[in-house]
Order: structure tokens, then C-alpha cells, then sequence
């Protein structure tokens, strides 16, 4: 990681190291309810995602800088997780991983800093930017202004911001998308999503209503923004065109995807251009496994057609 972090000057932010108000965007809840139903179900227990996706609009290469979070909470203590990577020119490299315990607190899906992971919070709490601090390696995602926001279903958010990634003297403009995900107890886990944009002009987020299965395909819904107008989709059919075998999981993962909506006004082509793939450590015939995927390709929306690239973020648990 050193031949992209080097050289950074020391962040003059102001960096929160203690406990901070509940950010809005993040969905949060009394655990009492949730934590009684773990055992009443077959599903997992609940779990708080939180994601911020850092891409550039223009160039001909795509810089792409994906911060995962993830809390869940136990009986007796809250698990919580911080990972990044930085994907530029097809190479991904992970700068963060930190994993830590926290007690129970009545707000698990809050964001805390830990480690070399440190928070930016603004008003009433909100988060405003995210870091990376260890010595001379450092790493700034700050955000700015909201250019679009939508809900889903089941509490899952989704931010459309400015933002900016500060790298080496480098110092970068771009789109970021804020994702805020429950997982409950009394539900599959949510499935797949991903985040694409065509320059400045188109940005596209969708989300599986549950885990993808090859043999029966869950449905997706679709939020995105052409210029100015904001469009949603209930319902889209994501397909695996082609599929490579990746043994450490002893899983098939997609290379290739077909995008389409029931009345054809969406129908678009994915492919996998470089990955990053994170297996599980259970025991099993099959592990978890977690795959960002660098992708690009072209969707039409009403006719128009648009090049798009982005990310794709495959887990199967």
C-alpha cells in the first residue's frame, strides 16, 4: 500500500475519538425487540451495515474507494467491523481492517471510530467524513453536498453526495454513495448491491431483496438519477450470464450480469473488470465469501444508452 500512501501530509480535520450522537442516515433501534426474536427464527441475528463508495466522474481510468461497516450486536457485547480498499487502474488494495468490541448500547448502528479508522461528525451527530490515520499513511473521504436520497422497504438509505478523496498530494472530486442496511432477525439478509455512474450524467444504485441464488434470482429494486430527474424501479431481474469457480469458498461467483425491468424500459450488460474476494473462516462444504467486483458496461434507460462503470458487492454468508 505504500506506493499509493506515501507521502501524505497529516490531516488538519477535526477528529471525533469518543462517543458521538446517532447519525441520522444510519437506521437504529432498541435491540430488546430484535435480540428476543433471534432464537424464534432460523435467520441470523440483526446486523447494522454502513457503507460509503468513493468514485471519480471523470478520466478515462476509474478511481473507486469502497468503506465497509459493519455492527452486530450479541447478548452481551457489540461486534463491530471496519475494512477499506482503494481500486484504481484494475488494482485493489486494502489500506483498513480493524475489528473491535464495544458494550451494548441502545444505538448499535451508530458509527464509532476505532484504531486507525476516525470519524468527521457535523451537525446533530452526522457523519461528514471518514479517515484512515496510521502515521505517515493516511486517508481522507470527506462529504459534501446531498444530491439525491431514497429509502427502501425494510429501513435500508441511500445517499447521494459530492465528495472529495484526499491521496498522497492528491486531491480528488467525485460522487459518494452513503448506504445504511438492517439486517433483521425475522428475515433472509439482504442481498447484492451496486453502484454505478456514467460521468456526471447517470448514477444508478440497486439492491437485491435477498441473497442471490443461481437457480432463483431474487428481485431487485432500483434508484438512479439522469441529470436533474430522479427515477426509481420496484422491481428489476438480475441474471449471471457467465460464472467462474472460486475453490477457497468452493462457490460459483458471476463474471458476467444482464440488468432488466418487466416493461423493458431498463435493459443493460455488467462485466467483471477486477475483483477483490474476502472468504469466510467457517467450517462447511461451502464458506461465505465477499466479492467487490470492478465493473463496467451499458444500460439503457428509455432508449438512451449509457456507458457505465462502478461496483458490485456480492456476499453470500
Amino acid at each position: 500500500m505504500k506506493s499509493i500512501l506515501s507521502g501524505v501530509a497529516i490531516l488538519s480535520l477535526a477528529i471525533l475519538l469518543s462517543t458521538c450522537n446517532p447519525d441520522n442516515p444510519a437506521p437504529a433501534g432498541d435491540l430488546s425487540s430484535t435480540q428476543t426474536m433471534v432464537n424464534k427464527t432460523g435467520f441470523p441475528g440483526p446486523s447494522y451495515e454502513r457503507s460509503f463508495v468513493f468514485m471519480t466522474t471523470t478520466g478515462d481510468s476509474l478511481l473507486l474507494v469502497p468503506w465497509l461497516l459493519e455492527t452486530t450486536p450479541d447478548s452481551n457485547t457489540v461486534f463491530r467491523e471496519a475494512r477499506g480498499w482503494v481500486d484504481r487502474g484494475g488494482t485493489w488494495e486494502p489500506f483498513l481492517t480493524e475489528q473491535w468490541q464495544t458494550a451494548p448500547t441502545r444505538y448499535p448502528a451508530r458509527v464509532l471510530p476505532y484504531g486507525t479508522f476516525r470519524i468527521v461528525v457535523g451537525d446533530r451527530g452526522r457523519v461528514d467524513g471518514v479517515m484512515y490515520l496510521d502515521g505517515p499513511q493516511n486517508l481522507e473521504l470527506a462529504l459534501g453536498s446531498s444530491v439525491a436520497q431514497w429509502s427502501g422497504p425494510r429501513e435500508e438509505r441511500f445517499r447521494l453526495l459530492e465528495g472529495s478523496f484526499r491521496l498522497g498530494e492528491e486531491r480528488l472530486d467525485g460522487i459518494v454513495l452513503d448506504i445504511a442496511r438492517l439486517h433483521s432477525s425475522d428475515r433472509p439478509p439482504r442481498g447484492d448491491w451496486a453502484f454505478l455512474i456514467s460521468g456526471d450524467s447517470l448514477q444508478i444504485v440497486v439492491q437485491g431483496d435477498m441473497e442471490h441464488d443461481i437457480e432463483t434470482p431474487p428481485n431487485y429494486r432500483g434508484w438512479g438519477r439522469v441529470d436533474s430527474e430522479e427515477l426509481q424501479w420496484p422491481s428489476l431481474k438480475i441474471d449471471w450470464v457467465q460464472m467462474s469457480v472460486y475453490q477457497p469458498a468452493r462457490r460459483n461467483l458471476p463474471v458476467s450480469w444482464t440488468l432488466s425491468s418487466p416493461n423493458t424500459s431498463v435493459v443493460g450488460t455488467l462485466e467483471v473488470l477486477a475483483s477483490e474476494i474476502i472468504t469466510g473462516t467457517e467450517s462447511g462444504p461451502v464458506l461465505p465469501v465477499q466479492a467487490l467486483f470492478e465493473v463496467a458496461g451499458t444500460i439503457s434507460i428509455d432508449s438512451l444508452s449509457f456507458p457505465v462503470r462502478g461496483l458490485f458487492n456480492h456476499r453470500r454468508k
